[in-house]
């Protein structure tokens, strides 16, 4: 999708206003509620794998918090004493074959989210387009992991799975259409399924669906250097408030970048802002030449990491999600129903 595409379907479709364009666009949301539907029927049954399976995705399109949330899941499993692991399409990789995440992968091998996640979380991660192979080659190569995690993949029903969250941002459902007029990749239920729990990662609810509401914070900026090493100095990390009265510059290159850039102003620094398409690859540095700092995002940050910045300085500001313990514990209660909130043991 081009980036003026894009810019328009996103007017259209995050309006609480259905406007003309939608509507205009709203027979072809009936023929892909029809399609959706006879997939439905003809899916053939989905694979059960050997530990249990929890989803984080959306139910539309475009960033709502899926992978902070992903690897805010990874971190309350671990404290509560499980060892996950974690499978995801790996979007943007140069093939679909399966694999493992290693430490020196780049983003064109495995994905810019799958290595964030290896990174941030310490965790196996397998990539590949058919999630079900990518899960049964993860659990082989380490049967330590007793729950894995699918980053994305709520739309694929090939992988059985015990527990779904899904997750919204402040943006909700937009218009409430299907796509192509809207965002929605499947209709909103009118009841939650009983493995389903919703999060709303903005700390408000913006639909009607009930759900819990996630604490998204940035509290520190890190030079690029330390935080590509691979145990970072915590001195090296500088508060937020460091930064300010500086020029600075900030790129983003995720679905929804005026949210970065709404929270680092909120933290009172002045930035100029440089929205980039969703994934961007950084093949090119993108910004000018008079920008002598720059601020961006833990997913751009993985693709500069080990490049020549031409003396710039770019600091990385990670999103940490904090998940209401309620939810954790449902979704402890949904994975491990006869574990009282205790891992299984192992052989």
């Amino acid at each position: 999708m081009t980036v003026g595409l894009e810019a328009l379907l996103s007017r259209l479709w995050w309006q609480p206003q259905r406007r003309l364009g939608a509507w205009l666009l709203w027979p072809l949301s009936l023929l892909y509620r029809a399609l959706r539907a006879v997939h439905e029927r003809l899916r053939p049954p989905a694979t059960a794998l050997p530990v249990p399976v929890l989803v984080v995705g959306n139910w539309v399109v475009g960033g709502a918090g899926k992978t902070p949330t992903v690897m805010a899941v990874v971190q309350a499993l671990r404290a509560a004493g499980h060892l996950p692991g974690v499978v995801s399409r790996g979007h943007g990789r140069e093939s679909t074959a399966v694999r493992a995440v290693l430490a020196g992968d780049t983003p064109a091998e495995v994905g810019d989210e799958p290595l964030l996640i290896h990174r941030r979380c310490q965790v196996p991660v397998w990539v590949g387009r058919q999630r079900v192979q990518a899960a049964l080659a993860l659990c082989q190569a380490h049967p330590e992991v007793d729950v894995l995690v699918a980053d994305d993949g709520l739309q694929h029903h090939a992988l059985a799975r015990q527990a779904e969250l899904v997750v919204f941002d402040e943006r909700g459902a937009g218009n409430g259409l299907l796509l192509p007029a809207g965002p929605l990749r499947e209709p909103l239920p009118e009841q939650l399924p009983g493995h389903c729990r919703v999060l709303y990662t903005a700390g408000l609810r913006s639909t009607g669906l009930p759900g819990a509401l996630a604490v998204r914070t940035i509290r520190q900026a890190w030079p690029l250097s330390t935080w590509s090493a691979d145990t970072p100095a915590a001195k090296d990390g500088q508060p937020l408030s460091a930064l300010q009265g500086r020029p600075l510059l900030a790129a983003a290159g995720i679905a929804a970048p005026e949210k970065f850039f709404g929270m680092l102003q909120a933290a009172g620094l002045d930035v100029e802002r440089l929205p980039l398409p969703d994934h961007h690859p950084y093949t090119t540095l993108p910004w000018p030449a008079g920008a002598q700092e720059i601020v961006t995002t833990e997913k751009d940050a993985i693709k500069l990491a080990g490049r020549d910045l031409g003396g710039r300085r770019v600091w990385v500001v990670p999103l940490d999600l904090q998940l209401p313990a309620t939810l954790v514990g449902e979704l402890l209660d949904l994975l491990f129903p006869h574990a009282g909130h205790e891992p299984e043991a192992k052989p």
